[in-house]
């Protein structure tokens, strides 16, 4: 079943990407950008309503897309898992961009420092970072 994966994916896609439908896509790339160091790379504007018909968002090595939610595509929520090298700057940083804490930075018992966020459209992001560099389970 490999085989079927094994086809071009843009840099920074994995075989399974995030797509957000949101109510307000100017302010969650904002704080994706003030918050997590997104870059935007690349945005296609909507050419009858002339909002956000597209745009992909690249944090770390992975890349999100982010749309205006409108008609059969509702506001949606997620949350995602976010690794990073320093959990409690990440966390600090969100918090001072607009992100709410869920929980606070912490060392968990499957070997995970984290924390939680919820962003201003009301996704989670658990900014995590591997305590030690081994599987999960192992």
């Amino acid at each position: 079943m490999d085989i079927i994966f094994d086809t071009y994916r843009p840099k920074g896609f994995g075989t399974v990407s995030g797509y957000l439908f949101v109510s307000h896509p100017e302010e969650l790339i904002h704080f994706l950008k003030q918050a997590f160091y997104a870059k935007d790379l690349n945005r296609t504007i909507h050419p009858t309503h002339g909002d956000i018909a597209n745009c992909i968002l690249k944090i770390g090595t992975s890349c999100i897309m982010i749309s205006q939610a409108r008609g059969e595509f509702l506001n949606m929520r997620t949350s995602f898992y976010l690794y990073v090298d320093d959990v409690d700057h990440m966390h600090e940083r969100a918090l001072e961009h607009g992100g709410d804490v869920v929980f606070a930075p912490a060392d968990m018992a499957y070997g995970d420092r984290q924390s939680g966020i919820k962003d201003p459209c009301g996704n989670y992001w658990w900014i995590s970072k591997r305590l030690e560099e081994k599987e999960y389970g192992e």
